[in-house]
């Protein structure tokens, strides 16, 4: 409620306060209320809402508080509002939660607890609840539904949490408390009629010039408003051009309208005279109708009016805040609403708002249905009251909501789920109100167009939406029918009856419906619509099986419902086929009279819901038993069995033609019902109880008259009587499908008992061989066996209560989900012809149980389980397997196979029959084993001993089993039939036994067969065992023979060979070389004078696109790699300085030490003639060209290309360059030694920089570095000093090398800075040394993550492609100006060297100096640069240079470490005296005293120490990867393993650095000191040891992403809480979380869209340039789904790391099942970033999954 006691009597003027005591006396003594009510708002009201078009929400509020709320609560309260209010809510709360839904909010069922699923908890409740550690289910709300916390009826246990507990708020005792006084009921009493009156009067106001005379005070202004009204037809972009085009505003203020529109249901968009409004809406209703079939909704209203009407909604909220303060004033504003007008014969206050619902507009409504909320449905008896009124009027809103346009949750219809799921109401409305009935009548009268002559249904031409509003009907039917009644009055019997009578109507309509005929000679022009059928039938499934669950609670409902349903589907059997007379037709001396009908010339329909009705309501009288009783409802002259079995045959028959082609012409919409007639979503309603019915008949019938009836509809009468077939192929094969489906049919009538009344099984039973069979095929993830189980009414399967007792669970890897495995044990239950497997399934299943008991050494017959015994009432069906017309189908299929009458039969028919035999001979097994022989009638093995006929070449059925197993063609069945006549001697012996001794003969019997199959399986086994021998003697033979031609082709090309050979042979070595240690002892270190050598590698590679070998040299064609530049934010360690600089400002040349955004080089690894990629792009370009329409995942523009061979995502090339082996001289190095010291080597660099400076500073004064020493002679002689150390000619490149050189630089440039390509910027050479830098630290954070060692851990394409881009960015120094690169190294040694320091040289803190060591590694050759000669420095000059450098900057980073990161440490140690220790101490002292004091140096020196060591290592691990791909010099064999102390030894060996880092500067003291005085004065140093600035600790944190919670719920629960920063509405948001930062945020939603350079960029978008330079990972909360984007253009869906305890994700929450954070699938995650493959995820979804192209990504 809005709090009126702030602001309200302030803004009222000087007199606030008086007013208010002056208004209550007035009403309560002078005047009735309602009139004074009235004038009061009759004079307020048209002022406060006066502007309408630009409303200022907040001053109208503060005025309607002010002049009429703040009244009005004082005059009810009799005291300060705000104080009533408080003293009312510390006095308890309702029991019941009540919390509405909004869109998208997640709910919460128990799968415990629940009634049903309807029954939801909100998030609150759920979490405070015992459901929280049950079976949960999770879903995202659509809308509309309410919390069912506190309501004892929806819980079968938890009903209440822990919030809404009577205690919960204050003891019992002051529940009393809450009730109101009787002044303040007694004011209710007289306030609240006036304020509903007012507000129904409002809301149904129609006249849209007048206001009713009671509010008509004022003189009547031409004032008007024209109002457009929200509706589903039209979209945004249609309301934005009609507004535009028919107001001229322009396009923001047409978007602002629009989005009102949508949100409220309405919104004035022009204000003026009547004349002006009304041509407003004529020029916006032409303009919607332009484009769009159908105008907008536009009203003219008076500006009164529309104020009266705002003001009612008002009072509406204000209403509803007041109900949830007080039982009281819920029970009081629900009497008032229930009242009717005595005498009027006018429905009551809430009737008439419900039927005025659909003429509502949106906002109105939404206020509406959350008072009903809030007061109704909050207090039991007036809900009750409620769903009277509501069934009462239950069709007239039914009709309103079927022609409104709006969603149903905008429906007062919608509200139906909240009253007929409480099992006690449900009960109240059937038996008082006769709900089902008036559902049921609902239904037929809201379709009366689909009904056609014959009052059958037919849906062509339907519309969808319509049928979608029909379901809703449908689901209150569903809804009703939930909960199964435990206790039966005569009213509700006779009610549900009435009901259940009702609702046959409707399946009389269907029964038969959309009948078809077979199109004979011309194909079917259109296809007719099936869908609305089928979904009707999808839709009515559990309905139907909920009323014969109902009917199987009560006996004698069941017996009557079973007559009504037998009349009903008498009458539509007896309609159709009295027409033609009967005809005879005889075969095996049996005759069968029936009407002539044929299912490939005559109608037929797939519909008969009432014959499937019948079956199922058969099958419950045959499990309780009543059955005995049913003669005395329903006479055997009426029951008719033929006419029940005809329908459902006929369907059975129909599906037999289909998959014999017969029905080819008809087109796709029969095959697509009777795939839905078998399948999982409607079989149970359709295919499964036409199997029931058949099972009837068999039962019923004789069983000759039985299968001479399915014969003569398989319409194979004269197939199975010895008449000459045709010789028409086609015809042939149309038979034999047919035969094979009959029998198959007949193997189900036979053998599927698996139902419950069919035979003594239970719903378990049913379930576990369903999964038993699914599992037979291959083991299947828990969701694909759910998705093939049917559900029930609840939506469950029953899966979880068996699966665990016939499969064992096996849990996924990183990829991929769990699967259920059958246990061995259940595997005898397998039957081949199991009814619900489609083709495919059968023969996966036979193939992959026959290649499994292969394996097992086992004969590969499959027999079927022996099967349960029939109930009763369905014993006779086995008399099917021994009656004369069976023996002569099985024996004439079995003849014909043996006659090699090749056409007339197939293996699939032998299988069948062998299984019929099967099944039979089981039977007669069982019989004899449970009864004695005389009473056994069952004689299947007398019948098939039995011969044909008397003819002389007559045979039986054992003697054509004996002959097949002969014919070569049915290899593959002999295991079966061994076992088949093996079944007919063990039943033979049994028979022959003495009746006396049955018991005994069974055992005898069966350990004879036994010993039996036993020794026959011993002959088996042993034949086996001679193929496999020969086979293998065979396979001896064919290598022998292989090998003498493999040496025999060596000897003739010996020379080709010993090539080969050698080249593998050296490649093998260098392979070795390159992953583990060599046995030849030489020197390990890669820098100084005893640098090792360089391992010299010939390297010949092929090109993926031509095949063609090419040994990579410098002078030859340049080969390359394919490779991906981009920006990389994966090391920042502060991601606020991520911010898109652009080109033209960023000086690339130093990082800072945060690494906020680098540039990473990946390559897939895959090589090719730089020529052959050229020609390759070249031609990718020319295909874009020809196919513009197509949109391309690659931006060809950028350089971007799939990779020929892998397609990942490249955008340049790397060219290989080989590398360069150096060896050292040892005599050359020492001599060197003795007078090259690193003061000496600091003083000639000096030198001849100092000389270039002048050479180059002529005339150019900027830029010269300001020498502090110049003492130094600037002579010739010292110029050329440099070169006396030895230098050897520059490489020389091919021209082609150098061109790539130069187009990979430009990449790299282009992409890092986002610039345009520009081969002279001076940036360039920076960028290749800032990539070279980059790309190594982020493969060393990698090892590190994955804790694997330095070397020999990379795959193949990391290491090649580092390889590459090491040797490229030495190279491409030789295409860029020598004076560029001797530029760019001043600057780099100027923050080593601060004695040439120039204007814009960082501090020590503010550069990474690993990225300055690459710098200046790289571009010092430049100093070797001569005019006429080429040069650079020998293998000496290089090795010390690389040296000095090294140690240089590691001096510079050690002292960085010491500066930044060596702080007191609390946890003190015992005073520890290495000599590391006192080293770092002494160091302490030197720094404290070069930074005034401003460093301490109490820091004990092991602290000092353990922070260097831990810091320093990083940099040590990219060094080591640098100079090992930069020299080729092979690493220590501890890098190559994962050692903490071993891994610094070897980097400091091989990097040539003292174990005691410190050391170095007691070696170098006399030079570095001055620098490190200069480094500690430092301004930027100073301010950071004093506290003013921060720096970056050592080591670096190492980034990962963000923690996620392990219960995913914990997740749905921050999301419930996130609000949009921007936007003020309650709406339902999407909200993601970035997993770099974790950050929340509002996605695709225009109130988070920002402008970027022009552009739109949606939260995502524009968080990703921020975070991750354009490429980021974010969860989709509210879907479980990761959202991978790159740029603005591409991104794509990637599983969530939450699985459920069936190891799957749930994308969507589509199952609901609870999901906990997976580790692996997150690091794997982490990794994808880590490894920069996002793009190639990215890249690689979108080439499979086009489907996205349509998402705009640039939004999300």
């Amino acid at each position: 409620m809005a709090d009126g006691g702030d602001g309200g009597p302030a803004a009222a003027g000087g007199r606030g306060p008086a007013q208010p005591q002056e208004r209550v006396s007035w009403c309560d003594e002078r005047f009735d209320f309602q009139a004074t009510f009235l004038q009061c708002l009759a004079k307020h009201v048209p002022n406060i809402y006066s502007a309408e078009m630009d409303p200022l929400l907040e001053k109208q509020e503060e005025m309607v508080q002010a002049a009429i709320l703040y009244p009005l609560e004082r005059y009810l309260f009799g005291e300060d509002p705000d104080t009533f209010l408080e003293k009312l809510q510390q006095s308890g709360t309702s029991q019941l939660c009540g919390k509405v839904f909004k869109g998208g909010e997640t709910t919460y069922s128990c799968r415990d607890c629940a009634v049903d699923p309807t029954c939801v908890l909100c998030m609150d409740c759920f979490q405070n609840s015992i459901h929280k550690n049950h079976r949960y289910k999770m879903h995202s709300s659509t809308g509309g539904g309410f919390c069912d916390c506190g309501d004892t009826e929806a819980w079968k246990a938890g009903p209440v949490c822990t919030k809404h507990e009577p205690g919960a708020s204050g003891s019992p005792k002051e529940n009393s408390e809450c009730q109101l006084n009787e002044e303040v009921m007694e004011r209710s009493r007289r306030v609240f009629p006036s304020v509903i009156k007012y507000i129904v009067d409002m809301l149904i106001w129609e006249e849209e010039k007048e206001l009713p005379p009671e509010l008509t005070i004022r003189e009547k202004v031409d004032s008007y408003y024209c109002v457009l009204f929200n509706d589903e037809h039209h979209s945004y972009d249609h309301v934005i051009y009609s507004l535009q085009r028919a107001l001229g505003c322009e396009l923001g203020e047409a978007q602002l309208h629009t989005t009102a529109i949508d949100k409220e249901g309405r919104r004035a968009v022009k204000a003026g005279r009547y004349a002006s409004c009304q041509e407003a809406k004529e020029e916006i209703k032409r303009h919607s109708e332009n484009v769009s079939q159908r105008p907008l909704h536009v009203e003219v209203l008076h500006a009164d009016v529309m104020a009266h009407q705002k003001f009612a909604l008002r009072l509406g909220s204000w209403l509803n805040k007041l109900m949830s303060y007080s039982s009281d004033f819920r029970q009081i504003f629900c009497q008032i609403c229930l009242k009717e007008e005595t005498g009027s014969g006018k429905p009551c206050s809430i009737s008439k708002l419900m039927l005025w619902d659909a003429k509502l507009h949106k906002g109105a409504r939404k206020v509406l249905h959350e008072l009903i909320f809030s007061s109704f449905f909050m207090e039991m008896e007036y809900k009750k009251h409620f769903a009277v009124e509501f069934v009462k009027y239950y069709k007239a809103l039914q009709k309103e909501y079927i022609s409104d346009d709006h969603d149903r949750v905008l429906s007062v219809t919608a509200l139906s789920v909240q009253m007929f799921t409480v099992p006690t109401l449900a009960r109240h409305l059937i038996e008082e109100q006769s709900v089902i009935t008036t559902i049921t009548e609902t239904l037929l009268e809201v379709v009366p167009e689909y009904l056609d002559k014959n009052d059958k249904f037919n849906f062509q031409g339907y519309s969808q939406d319509k049928m979608n509003r029909v379901y809703a009907v449908i689901y209150d039917l569903r809804y009703v029918l939930i909960s199964k009644p435990t206790v039966w009055t005569d009213r509700l019997r006779e009610r549900f009856l009435e009901g259940f009578v009702s609702f046959l109507r409707i399946l009389t309509c269907m029964q038969g419906m959309e009948e078809i005929k077979r199109q004979i000679g011309q194909h079917i022009e259109v296809d007719p619509d099936w869908e609305a059928a089928i979904s009707i039938q999808m839709q009515l499934k559990n309905i139907l099986l909920m009323f014969q669950e109902w009917c199987a609670c009560d006996e004698e409902l069941l017996l009557r419902a079973y007559k009504e349903c037998h009349k009903a589907v008498m009458r539509c059997s007896t309609n159709s086929s009295r027409l033609r007379e009967k005809t005879a037709f005889h075969l095996c001396g049996h005759t069968l009279e029936s009407r002539p009908y044929r299912v490939s010339l005559d109608p037929v329909s797939i519909h008969l819901p009432l014959s499937r009705t019948l079956a199922g309501l058969h099958v419950r009288l045959s499990k309780t038993g009543s059955i005995s009783r049913l003669h005395e409802f329903v006479s055997p002259e009426e029951f008719q069995v033929d006419l029940l079995v005809e329908y459902p045959l006929r369907c059975l028959v129909l599906v037999a033609q289909v998959a014999a082609e017969m029905w080819r012409r008809n087109g796709l919409s029969l095959i697509s019902q009777v795939f839905y007639y078998q399948d999982v979503k409607c079989r149970e309603e359709m295919y499964d109880k036409d199997i029931i019915m058949l099972q009837i008949g068999a039962s019923l019938m004789d069983p000759n008259h039985f299968l001479l009836l399915i014969l003569q509809r398989y319409e194979l009468a004269d197939a199975f009587r010895r008449i000459k077939p045709t010789k028409d192929q086609e015809l042939i094969k149309q038979c034999n499908v047919l035969i094979e489906e009959m029998l198959q049919i007949l193997i189900y009538v036979v053998g599927e008992r698996y139902v419950p009344g069919v035979s003594n099984v239970t719903k378990e039973d049913v379930i576990m061989r369903e999964i038993i069979h699914l599992l037979c095929i291959e083991p299947m993830a828990h969701s694909a066996i759910t998705k093939s189980l049917p559900e029930n009414e609840n939506n469950e399967t029953g899966l979880e209560n068996v699966i665990d007792k016939v499969a064992t669970f096996k849990k996924p890897g990183v990829s991929g989900h769990g699967v259920y495995e059958l246990k061995d044990e259940c595997l005898k239950e397998f039957n081949m012809f199991f009814y619900h497997y489609t083709k495919t399934q059968h023969s996966k299943a036979e193939h992959t149980q026959k290649k499994r008991r292969k394996q097992e050494n086992r004969d590969e017959a499959l027999p079927p389980p022996p099967p349960p015994d029939f109930c009763p009432a369905f014993s006779n069906v086995v008399r099917l397997l021994n009656c004369d017309v069976m023996m002569h189908i099985l024996r004439t299929i079995l003849q014909r196979a043996v006659e090699l009458e090749t056409h007339l039969w197939t293996e699939a028919m032998i299988q069948m029959v062998l299984h019929l035999l099967s099944l039979g001979l089981l039977e007669e097994k069982q019989q004899l084993q449970k009864f004695p022989e005389e009473e056994v009638t069952f004689d299947f093995y007398h019948k098939a001993s039995r011969m044909g006929s008397s003819a002389l070449n007559a045979v039986n059925i054992l003697m054509l089993l004996e002959k097949l197993k002969r014919i070569p063609q049915l290899e593959a069945q002999k295991d079966m039939i061994n076992w088949i006549l093996q079944m007919f001697d063990t039943v033979k012996r049994m028979r022959e036994k003495s009746s006396l001794t049955t018991v005994a003969a069974t055992s005898v019997s069966e350990a004879t067969k036994g010993d039996e199959t036993q020794s026959t399986q011993d002959k088996e086994k042993a034949e086996r065992k001679r193929k496999a021998e020969a086979a293998r003697l065979h396979r001896q033979k064919i290598m022998a023979q292989m090998s003498a031609l493999q040496r025999n082709f060596i000897e003739t090309h010996k020379l080709l060979y010993e090539n080969t050979s050698e080249a593998q042979g050296k490649e093998d070595a260098i392979m070795e070389e390159e992953s583990m240690s060599s046995a030849i002892d030489y020197s390990r270190i890669a820098l100084g004078p005893k640098r090792g050598p360089s391992v010299a590698e010939k390297e010949v590679l092929t090109c993926i696109l031509c095949q063609e070998e090419q040994e990579v040299k410098l002078e030859s064609a340049a080969m390359v790699l394919s490779a991906c530049v981009q920006k990389s934010t994966a090391l920042t360690q502060n991601r606020s300085r991520i911010v898109e600089l652009s080109g033209d400002t960023i000086d690339p040349l130093f990082m800072h030490p945060d690494l906020p955004c680098g540039t990473h080089t990946g390559s897939c690894g895959h090589v090719m003639h730089a020529t052959c990629w050229q020609k390759y792009f070249e031609a990718m370009q020319l295909n874009f060209r020809q196919r513009l329409h197509v949109e391309q995942i690659f931006d060809l523009e950028n350089g971007e290309y799939l990779c020929p061979l892998c397609k990942s995502l490249c955008n340049t090339v790397i060219p290989i360059v080989p590398l360069q082996a150096q060896k050292i001289n040892s005599e050359d190095a020492e001599a060197v030694a003795q007078i090259l010291s690193l003061a000496r080597w600091l003083e000639i660099i000096l030198v001849r920089i100092s000389g270039y400076s002048v050479k180059n500073a002529k005339g150019e004064k900027q830029n010269a570095p300001a020498f502090v020493n110049k003492g130094l002679g600037n002579s010739a002689l010292e110029f050329n000093s440099i070169l006396s150390f030895g230098v050897q000619s520059s490489a020389k490149y091919s021209s082609s090398i150098k061109e790539m050189l130069i187009l990979f630089a430009t990449t790299i440039y282009r992409v890092g800075l986002k610039v345009a390509p520009n081969e002279a910027d001076h940036r360039i050479p920076m960028m290749t040394w800032s990539t070279c830098a980059f790309t190594i630290q982020c493969i060393e954070n990698l090892l590190e993550t994955e804790g694997k060692p330095l070397f020999g851990s990379l795959q193949n394409r990391q290491h090649s492609g580092l390889k590459a881009l090491v040797q490229f960015a030495a190279a491409q120094r030789t295409t860029s100006p020598q004076v560029l690169i001797q530029k760019h190294l001043i600057r780099l040694l100027g923050v080593l060297l601060p004695n040439f320091k120039m204007e814009d040289t960082p501090s020590l803190l503010e550069v990474d100096m690993f990225h300055v060591l690459v710098g200046v590694v790289l571009s010092f050759p430049s100093l070797y640069w001569e005019d006429a000669v080429d040069l650079q420095p020998s293998s000496i000059s290089s090795a010390y240079n690389h040296l000095y450098l090294f140690h240089l900057t590691t001096l510079a980073h050690i002292t960085q470490i010491v500066i930044s990161s060596a702080k007191e440490s609390p946890t003190a140690r015992s005073h520890d005296n290495s000599e590391e220790a006192c080293s770092a101490q002494s160091f302490c002292r030197e720094v404290c005293q070069y930074t005034s004091g401003c460093f301490s140096q109490d820091i004990p020196g092991w602290l000092v120490w353990d922070c260097v060591k831990k810091g320093i290592m990083p940099y040590l691990r990219c060094a080591a990867l640098f100079f090992h791909y930069l020299l080729g010099v092979s690493p220590p064999e501890e890098l190559q393993q994962v050692s903490e102390e071993g891994q610094f030894k070897a980097l400091c060996s091989y990097l040539s650095l003292p174990t005691n880092l410190f050391l170095l500067f007691q070696e170098y003291w006399d030079t570095v000191n001055p620098l490190l005085q200069r480094w500690c004065a430092d301004p930027v140093v100073l301010s950071c040891l004093k506290g003013k600035s921060i720096a970056i600790r050592y080591p670096r944190k190492r980034n990962s992403l963000i923690e996620l919670p392990e219960d995913y719920s914990c997740l749905l629960n921050q999301a419930s809480q996130f609000r949009c920063p921007r936007s003020s509405d309650d709406e339902q948001k999407h909200p993601v979380l970035c997993l770099f930062c974790g950050a929340m945020l509002c996605s695709q939603n225009t109130c988070c869209q920002e402008l970027v350079n022009g552009e739109e960029l949606g939260a995502c978008t524009s968080h990703a340039l921020q975070c991750g330079a354009g490429v980021c990972m974010f969860l989709k909360i509210r879907d479980c789904k990761v959202v991978l984007i790159e740029g603005k253009t591409r991104g794509c869906l990637y599983p969530a790391p939450y699985l459920d305890e069936y190891g799957e994700t749930d994308p969507g929450l589509k199952r609901g099942n609870p999901l906990h954070l997976c580790r692996e699938r997150y690091r794997k995650l982490h990794l994808l970033w880590q490894q920069h493959c996002i793009i190639e995820e990215i890249a690689r979804s979108q080439e499979t999954n086009q489907i996205f192209f349509g998402f705009n990504w640039q939004l999300l």
